[in-house]
């Protein structure tokens, strides 16, 4: 059909410079070229990954650039040679593409790609242009995902076909922020029934985290943050306690190896401080605990640990969206969302028209979400 070659007129929020809050404005989207897919974004999750790039702290990104990785919506039209997903399609964009062919995608025990922004920047897309302008300027794109844009243009790789009953105002998290944290805990970490966990952080993704070790079966889930309004919704989540390390005067991790006996089996950081880091790491026990890094760094940081904390073998992880290859298994996820093995919609704190996304930061820059 004629309107697979139209360009597309509608709104974005622009991020012109670094520090800079987000700009509403009129861009134009460009058709999708050989196998590219172009979406209608119908709902995106604000991750604080995008917070990192505004902020000027995430490695290798370009501005001006259309931020969002986190997000649902309609296939609108498609590129020469796509086949796996049509117009009309729900779908779910991520982040960490899937292309099938790098020695990543082809071992089976990888969920990297390498054709993913740590090893080949996304900022625009694989032929190195970009489907984004505005004012008469190119605009990049962000991890080829670029949710806050009323409709988005990504390679077919790095988007999955969806179950057509599924809300995508509620599954818009699985492209990242859910996925990550379920999946540390069930595939990164293996969680075994009946054993003891630890996460550091309480927001979206660390919420997550306890629902992953929940359904795995861990017998007793601590949650930990600063911020005690997160509590309640932790513990309706499958947390067993939660503590503030400010009710403390020794730092956490020696109240985590008293509260446990010698450490906790599972540890997770789901905020991205060294502090916390170096505190998940010591929290979990000297030989068998395995500690998971969730939490993204700024891009030039440096870590001190004793070596000792893994001499007497401890181990420490890191992971990237849960362990999840992306494109087989964002289908899987919400087809168990769909039969109500899980309860993400718990995590879902405000819900705001796009007009009002620099609130939304706001929000996460409080805590509230």
């Amino acid at each position: 059909p004629l309107c697979c070659f139209q360009v597309i007129r509608c709104r974005a929020a622009v991020a012109w410079a670094v520090g800079q809050p987000l700009s509403l404005e009129e861009v134009e989207v460009a058709p999708p070229k050989a196998g590219e897919v172009r979406i209608k974004i119908v709902a995106t999750g604000i991750c604080h990954t995008d917070y990192h790039l505004l902020e000027g702290i995430f490695p290798n990104s370009d501005f001006p650039v259309i931020p969002g990785h986190e997000g649902a919506g309609i296939v609108e039209s498609v590129g020469e040679g796509v086949t796996s997903v049509k117009p009309g399609d729900k779908v779910v964009p991520f982040p960490l593409p899937h292309c099938g062919e790098c020695s990543f995608c082809l071992n089976p025990e990888s969920n990297y790609c390498l054709k993913g922004h740590f090893t080949e920047s996304q900022n625009l897309l694989p032929d190195k242009t970009s489907r984004f302008t505005c004012k008469g300027k190119q605009i990049h794109h962000f991890l080829w995902v670029s949710t806050f844009a009323e409709y988005t243009v990504v390679p077919e790789y790095a988007v999955a076909k969806i179950d057509a009953a599924a809300p995508l105002d509620k599954v818009c998290l699985f492209g990242c922020g859910f996925s990550t944290g379920y999946g540390a805990a069930v595939n990164t970490a293996k969680v075994k029934p009946g054993s003891t966990c630890a996460v550091f952080g309480l927001g979206g993704v660390g919420l997550s985290v306890v629902m992953g070790c929940k359904a795995a079966g861990a017998s007793r889930i601590i949650g930990i943050d600063i911020n005690k309004d997160k509590f309640t919704k932790a513990k309706e989540l499958g947390a067993t306690e939660c503590i503030s390390p400010r009710d403390f005067k020794k730092p956490i991790q020696e109240v985590l190896t008293e509260m446990t006996g010698h450490g906790v089996d599972y540890s997770f950081e789901a905020i991205g401080l060294a502090d916390t880091l170096i505190a998940a790491l010591a929290s979990c026990n000297m030989n068998t605990g395995v500690c998971v890094m969730i939490g993204e760094l700024p891009s030039d940081s440096m870590i001190s640990i004793d070596p000792m904390l893994l001499l007497t073998g401890r181990t420490w992880k890191g992971t990237l969206v849960g362990g999840w290859r992306m494109r087989e298994s964002i289908p899987k996820l919400v087809s168990s969302y769909l039969d109500k093995k899980f309860n993400s919609d718990l995590l879902i704190t405000h819900t705001l028209p796009i007009a009002k996304v620099n609130e939304g930061f706001e929000l996460l820059r409080a805590g509230k979400r």
